[in-house]
């Protein structure tokens, strides 16, 4: 069975989406399009640009964020103004005419590229998907597990501990997404392992809940800070040891792999080994854009994972619909499927589902189906 560690349904990306008003949506949008692996271009002429145009590069928070007039086009595109210069990011497929892709958006996907089964994301620039992704884990069980999306900076929050208890406990949904750029909306005021949400994490080691955590190198974007974001994840992994942890993305190549072979710091090594965290597969979505199929460079990288860290430390993951921007689903999946010959028929099995199917028991809730 093969399982797909990141993909997303969402609803129309002009709405709230599941945030408390469409302004907050959008700033959790034109957040993401700060530092984008797509390519940003003025509408006028098609030149190519940088998402430093949406901010204020002495300040990372939502603070920082120029007033652009953000918004959401059409094909793809989410557009801003400046000085009424029109720009716009190509964060989307180009056939996606508009932002919304409903779950049969993704089981048709999945249909065509032989991917048995997907863990839905949440949270962020997507929206506060909550009942939407419960929606479709009810809809089609045998095809959807889905995560639920929680106020990170204000986790140890009345709300959102009443929320948390909502979407686990009435909702259903079986793991949490955690972003840690979701701490700019509040100036990296605390720091995602402090004491004060101690609670919020008591909560998800009781219930064993996985995270899937986007480890974003907030605040500064470089790469002495998401070394530290690392030992503050050791701090988290060491006290709350029975929450699994899959790091989202995988280990981020600019800071650690440019050089064709990773050069992890001890520091980073030492959350990478914790027996209760996976790393995330997952290359085309941030380097599509740079390497061409079959991304020989990522297959090298890959290799060096699993001999570093061993397949079963591994779980592919493709970011659909948004990986398409770059290559097809089909593609995304068989750079690994198809090419990574070193890979034995064991090693694949277990990065492309196995490792997942033992994490949330999804083979075990199908036979209930049947």
């Amino acid at each position: 069975m093969i399982i797909d560690s990141h993909a997303h349904i969402f609803q129309h990306w002009t709405e709230a989406c599941g945030h408390p008003s469409r302004e907050i949506h959008r700033k959790f949008m034109q957040k993401v399009q700060t530092r984008p692996a797509a390519k940003v271009f003025r509408a006028r002429d098609g030149r190519e640009m940088t998402g430093a145009l949406l901010y204020r590069e002495e300040d990372n928070s939502w603070a920082g964020l120029k007033d652009v007039d953000f918004r959401v086009g059409r094909y793809g595109q989410l557009d801003f103004t400046i000085d009424g210069e029109d720009y716009y990011v190509q964060y989307m497929p180009v056939g996606m005419q508009e932002i919304v892709a409903p779950p049969e958006l993704m089981l048709a996907q999945m249909m065509y590229a032989r991917v048995d089964h997907c863990i839905l994301h949440a949270g962020g620039g997507y929206g506060a998907m909550n009942d939407y992704n419960a929606f479709a884990q009810h809809q089609y069980p045998a095809k959807f597990t889905a995560l639920l999306n929680v106020d990170e900076p204000r986790a140890d929050t009345e709300p959102a501990l009443k929320e948390l208890e909502r979407a686990y406990g009435q909702l259903g949904l079986r793991g949490i997404y955690y972003g840690l750029d979701a701490f700019a909306r509040y100036g990296f005021d605390v720091a995602f392992n402090d004491r004060r949400f101690d609670a919020f994490w008591s909560i998800i080691n009781e219930w064993r809940l996985p995270v899937f955590l986007e480890a974003s190198a907030i605040p500064d974007y470089d790469k002495m800070s998401y070394v530290k974001n690392m030992g503050r994840l050791v701090d988290l992994m060491s006290r709350f040891a029975n929450i699994p942890w899959v790091l989202v993305m995988g280990p981020p190549v600019r800071h650690f792999g440019l050089s064709g072979k990773w050069d992890f710091p001890d520091e980073v090594l030492e959350a990478y080994r914790y027996g209760n965290l996976w790393l995330e597969v997952m290359f085309p979505i941030t380097w599509g854009g740079v390497w061409d199929y079959p991304y020989p460079e990522a297959q090298t990288l890959i290799k060096d994972m699993r001999d570093r860290f061993g397949a079963a430390k591994l779980i592919w993951g493709s970011d659909m619909p948004n990986v398409e921007r770059f290559c097809t689903y089909t593609q995304s999946v068989d750079y690994v499927r198809r090419h990574c010959r070193f890979l034995s028929t064991e090693e694949k099995d277990k990065i492309l589902g196995k490792n997942l199917d033992d994490l949330f028991k999804i083979s075990e809730r199908l036979a209930a189906y049947k």
